[in-house]
């Protein structure tokens, strides 16, 4: 394991002064960007050489609020899933620092709103640029502190940059309509026009593109945001932050206040429930979610909810089984099994089962290596936290009691507390928590199937309905499979579905709204019908 070292982040350009009010039009020379002088030392735990030649600016550990870096009266700690190691300490934000972030978001609104399209593309466009030219050290924050293999958090990068130049684009977009009316002296036009500040919550699995994907569209719109991000990941929002500055977004249009786990149920509160905040964007589990549309019912606010998932993989006796196994591979391991769209459960029919089997878990041992995410050829890093590892020992453990049988794996992995094997499961059955829990981990448990109605339904027994894949060569039923199965996103004879261009969400209680894609502007839009009379 690689030793760990101190490091202090100095030089640093700190931004300088927030919109002095809310003003309903631009004041004369429009909006400055943020600037000031450098902050104070901040001191940040790391891996020797790894995070050693991060330009100092990227490496932020206080809130960003109104263009400005600022302190709080507390910090807490964000560990090295891979170690345990403290990487430092960041401010810890209360409902009070909620609060101040939100009301500088709703004075920068004001302003923000009357910047043309053509400006708003214009910067969002640099913020991309300064991504990309920053792709090396945003990929080395992201393993830090979420453990995600390396190159992994190199092709989050380029996807999250991508969110930017997307919406970058579709800002300019944005068109409204002019409706035909019985009457001759009456014109009806619709304008589409930004909603106001959102609040936008973000989860550690994806902790650059989750917020890319939001912030993007809501900036494009010509809304401002308070971005909460997860307490585990919160130095690539803060990065991101920076990133904006220097591409000249305007104070108080993107605001980070990060808080530790015990602060982040009342900050959520605290931002969701603001009278301020006329949207609510949120990535996460569907029990969180849930608690936040409570909230956002007190002020009927517009939400965006992706929540969990519970991914059928179904592989039918007329695929590829080469191509259903590689498939399986990109969409069961990515991220150690840490994404929302990961399959949980592999429906595999009885006449290719032990195939596919075989040939599963040969790809496992021949290609997934288990180790730190800074470490070359790693393809599987750490789980976030312990508890994570323990809802995967848990689930192996009780489909083990119910008699599934261990193919490979099923045990935690000598590197550390954090670590699991890859571990296939066969002969498992619905009982068992595996296929009615997501599990968030490296755990593919394979049920066996006989007919494509078996199939079809245990995959839609579940209350949820992110994405599902299948793999057939039978074009009628490649057809059927794809309308019938109750998910927002099917990848058919295809394991990697997520594309800035597409939408992504769900249906049942994977949540509402889309992301991406030409819809996902429209998240942030109001629509408004004008009469004009008297013609």
């Amino acid at each position: 394991m690689a030793t760990c070292i101190w490091l202090r982040s100095c030089g640093a350009r700190r931004l300088g002064s927030t919109f002095p009010g809310c003003r309903l039009r631009p004041r004369a020379g429009g909006l400055v960007p943020a600037s000031g002088p450098a902050p104070g030392p901040a001191q940040l735990r790391c891996y020797a050489g790894r995070l050693a030649g991060l330009s100092a600016a990227l490496l932020r550990t206080d809130s960003f609020v109104g263009g400005r870096w600022l302190p709080a009266a507390a910090t807490f700690p964000v560990q090295d899933p891979a170690s345990g190691a403290a990487l430092g300490m960041v401010a810890d934000c209360g409902v009070r620092e909620a609060r101040a972030a939100v009301r500088a978001a709703y004075e920068a609104f004001c302003r923000w709103r009357e910047v043309s399209a053509k400006e708003r593309s214009s910067l969002l466009r640099k913020w991309y640029n300064l991504m990309i030219q920053n792709k090396d050290d945003l990929a080395r924050i992201i393993t830090a502190e979420s453990g995600k293999p390396l190159k992994e958090a190199h092709g989050e990068i380029l996807y999250s940059a991508f969110f930017l130049e997307w919406f970058s684009e579709e800002a300019r977009r944005v068109y409204g309509d002019i409706i035909h009316t019985p009457a001759k002296d009456r014109r009806a036009l619709v304008l589409k026009q930004p909603i106001g500040v959102a609040a936008v919550i973000t989860p550690w699995n994806f902790p650059s593109a989750m917020i890319t994907r939001k912030v993007g569209a809501a900036l494009a719109a010509g809304c401002t945001v308070v971005v909460k991000p997860a307490e585990d990941t919160p130095f690539s929002a803060l990065a991101l932050a920076e990133l904006a500055s220097q591409a000249g977004i305007p104070s108080g249009v993107y605001n980070v206040i990060p808080c530790s786990r015990k602060n982040a149920k009342e900050v959520g509160e605290a931002i969701c429930t603001d009278p301020l905040v006329s949207k609510i964007s949120f990535t996460g589990s569907t029990t969180t979610g849930k608690i936040l549309l409570h909230h956002a019912a007190n002020s009927v606010k517009r939400v965006s909810m992706e929540l969990g998932g519970l991914a059928p993989f179904i592989v039918f006796d007329s695929a590829n089984v080469d191509q259903a196994v590689a498939g399986a591979m990109a969409s069961k391991f990515r991220n150690t099994g840490q994404t929302c769209v990961c399959s949980n459960q592999l429906l595999v029919q009885r006449g290719i089962h032990d195939a596919f089997v075989k040939a599963f878990a040969e790809a496992m041992k021949k290609n997934l290596r288990v180790g730190n995410g800074f470490e070359e050829g790693t393809t599987q890093g750490p789980l976030i936290n312990e508890k994570a590892v323990e809802k995967v020992e848990k689930q192996v453990n009780d489909a083990v009691s119910k008699g599934a049988t261990v193919v490979t794996g099923g045990k935690r992995h000598q590197l550390g507390k954090n670590f699991f094997e890859p571990t296939l499961l066969c002969n498992v059955t619905q009982d068992m928590l595996c296929t009615h829990e997501e599990t968030f981990g490296p755990l593919a448990p394979v049920i066996k199937f006989d007919t494509e109605e078996e199939a079809i339904a245990i995959a839609n027994a579940a209350d949820v309905g992110l994405a599902g894949y299948f793999y057939s060569q039978d074009p009628a039923q490649i057809w059927r499979v794809a309308e019938q199965l109750e998910v927002g996103m099917v990848g058919v004879n295809e394991g990697l579905i997520s594309s800035v261009e597409c939408p992504f969400g769900g249906v049942k209680q994977s949540g509402l709204g889309r992301e991406g894609s030409k819809y996902g502007i429209d998240e942030y839009l109001e629509l408004k019908y004008v009469c004009y009379g008297g013609l």
